[in-house]
């Protein structure tokens, strides 16, 4: 139990110590300040799991190791749910009614959920997000 102690205060003295340091270094890959930020809470959450011996020594290969595989993980999602918006796109563009259906069915999905989110979650939303879908949609005509 003490061990599993002096690992956490060691991985928290890190974390105030390194913190603008490996948020510049995830912000090197040309991700928005916010994303970085995630990157970089989502960096200390996964040590803080790890259970395995952490030393002084092998902590910082380790932060950034982590750091690099979710920078990697980003990329390679970003990839796949633009894939997926050009097949949606590629899909409401041909003359079949079903498919521009299913973009029209997923907006109204997706707004019902929004309008369940507390007036902040919503605003933050809203600001967040292009809304593809509805991008896409109005795209095709």
């Amino acid at each position: 139990m003490e061990n599993l102690k002096e690992t956490n205060n060691l991985i928290a003295d890190y974390y105030t110590q390194h913190y603008d340091e490996l948020l510049a270094f995830v912000c090197k890959h040309s991700l928005s300040q916010d994303t970085s930020e995630d990157i970089v809470q989502n960096v200390f959450l996964k040590i803080l799991s790890i259970g395995k011996m952490i030393t002084a020594i092998t902590l910082p290969s380790l932060v950034y190791t982590v750091a690099r595989n979710l920078i990697y993980d980003y990329w390679r999602h970003l990839r796949y749910v633009e894939e997926y918006e050009h097949y949606l796109a590629w899909q409401g563009c041909q003359s079949n009614p079903v498919s521009v259906y299913s973009i029209n069915e997923i907006g109204e999905i997706l707004e019902k959920g929004i309008a369940r989110l507390s007036d902040k979650h919503r605003h933050i939303y809203r600001e967040t997000s292009a809304k593809p879908y509805l991008i896409l949609y109005h795209s095709c005509f």
